[in-house]
């Protein structure tokens, strides 16, 4: 027959689209089309897919030669259609059974020698064939324990096009790599212990990690920020299976397995540098749209080091998804929405020369300068932030203390505690965390006692926090209350809140 088609997956951001690779071979001035809005990347497909085919001893077709990716008003791009293109070509030269690659996806990239790629996004792919009724799919070993967690699938993992054309056409193949898929779960590298004194810095750090509340920590260089900052996922709860195959479906699409296991159950931590663009912080491109530092950070931790010093803008490009838990992304190739519910940890020094403290030592910087160094975070996005926290210098006598501080596991302990009791609450709401109660509900089912909730009012009334800020505190004093054991947040617990929020003036 002159006539084939096989499948593939074309990814718009986290949702996949079978594409259906049909191949004809007529006579005709020996030629190559590609029809389908392929990207460079894919039209490129023809000397690799030629090259690896007269390399594993395939005879290229001289004949007039038309590629076919349906639908053809979907953009596809990258070059993980080469596989399927190049068993298509084959099958319509009547050297592979068509009853053969019916009803399989093949996903990967080809060398020139006939090896198969690795290629991104393949955990996705396979999610989105799976719910199209598709149960067999032919992968690049190199993403073999990647795919593997699609557990309802048979994953044929190859590394060679010869290897993929013997088992289709004899049906043999070598033994199937076994994975020992082990969830990983402690991260033994980073521990509080390390952390010598900031007993605030902690709490704050134990709070939101309760409850899911951002915090924005200002001290001068070398009071320990950084340190705070990186031990926070280390007292997170593991994540359940299907945050973690979330996670990873998302670092698969941006191809960051180099840094992260697939079957890692430790929250993430992105540290983007403070120069980054707000493409990389949000996501974007001009042809594959790919995640961006907020989205890598799912059910993690975003941190930035150095707050003020990012570029104008990208900072405030993170509002819309630290209220709404995810970031839609319009180009026009079309909207993409990933996931970015996460845990924003800002870090700064108190003025440009960093020296500034509550002692007020060594500082060079006029008052204005400090203004206008902090001013650099905005009022709309500081709002936004639920806990500010100052970490002071450490002290002669934290540094001369000989026993450590406490551990992650015992503060872990808490937080797992805490979150408990907040999952029984909202058990028929809908949602786990205090920092996602609505605010409807925080003014009807879950609002503090009467006399916290005057405390508040008495505040909005004065101008001295928004209605955003008062629904901000009440949601870090539900925190509170269940680390303190309180049933419903108290005075206490509120105008700790309060004090936690509006420790520093920006």
């Amino acid at each position: 027959m002159s006539l084939a088609q096989t499948t593939s997956v074309a990814l718009l951001g986290l949702d996949g689209h079978l594409v259906t690779v049909e191949v004809d071979i007529a006579d005709g001035v020996p030629m190559y089309s590609l029809l389908g809005l392929p990207d460079a990347a894919l039209s490129e497909s023809r000397e690799r897919v030629r090259a690896a085919m007269v390399n594993c001893a395939e005879t290229w077709p001289n004949k007039k030669v038309t590629v076919s990716l349906s639908p053809a008003w979907l953009p596809k791009s990258g070059p993980g259609f080469d596989l399927a293109i190049c068993i298509a070509l084959l099958c319509a030269h009547e050297t592979i059974a068509p009853q053969r690659i019916r009803e399989m996806l093949f996903l990967g990239e080809l060398s020139l020698d006939g090896s198969i790629r690795s290629v991104r996004g393949v955990l996705p792919a396979l999610m989105a064939a799976y719910k199209s009724g598709i149960k067999t799919a032919v992968v690049p070993k190199a993403n073999a324990a990647e795919a593997g967690l699609m557990a309802g699938m048979e994953i044929v993992a190859m590394e060679h096009l010869k290897s993929v054309l013997r088992w289709l056409r004899t049906g043999e193949r070598e033994v199937a790599q076994e994975f020992d898929y082990q969830w990983s779960e402690v991260d033994d590298r980073l521990d509080f212990a390390d952390v010598a004194g900031q007993p605030e810095a902690r709490l704050a750090a134990q709070i939101a990690a309760t409850g899911g509340h951002h915090i924005l920590l200002i001290g001068p260089p070398g009071a320990g920020k950084t340190m705070i900052a990186e031990r926070i996922p280390t007292i997170m709860p593991q994540l359940t299976i299907a945050q973690a195959i979330e996670v990873t479906a998302v670092h698969s699409l941006a191809g960051r397995f180099a840094s992260r296991s697939p079957t890692s159950l430790i929250a993430p931590i992105v540290s983007p540098h403070h120069t980054t663009t707000r493409v990389a912080m949000v996501g974007g491109g001009a042809h594959a749209i790919k995640p961006g530092a907020c989205s890598l950070a799912h059910h993690g931790v975003l941190f930035i080091d150095e707050a003020p010093e990012c570029p104008s803008g990208v900072l405030d490009s993170l509002r819309q998804p630290l209220e709404a838990g995810t970031i839609t992304i319009a180009r026009s190739i079309g909207n993409v929405t990933f996931p970015a519910q996460f845990l924003l940890v800002l870090a700064a020094n108190p003025c440009p020369c960093g020296k500034f403290s509550g002692r007020g030592h060594n500082c060079t910087c006029s008052s204005q300068q400090v203004r206008r160094y902090l001013g650099r975070l905005s009022g709309p996005l500081m709002d936004r932030i639920d806990l500010r926290v100052h970490v002071d210098p450490v002290g002669r006598v934290d540094m001369a203390r000989s026993e450590l501080g406490e551990s992650s596991a015992d503060i872990r302990a808490r937080v797992i505690a805490a979150r408990a009791i907040a999952q029984k609450r909202f058990a028929a709401s809908g949602f786990t965390l205090n920092s996602q109660i609505p605010a409807r509900a925080l003014r009807t089912v879950f609002q503090p006692e009467r006399a916290a909730m005057n405390f508040l009012h008495d505040e909005l009334e004065s101008e001295h926090i928004t209605a955003r800020g008062l629904h901000k505190i009440a949601r870090v004093s539900w925190t509170l209350a269940d680390l303190h054991g309180h049933k419903t947040p108290t005075l206490a617990d509120v105008t700790q809140a309060h004090s936690m929020r509006g420790g520093i003036e920006i």
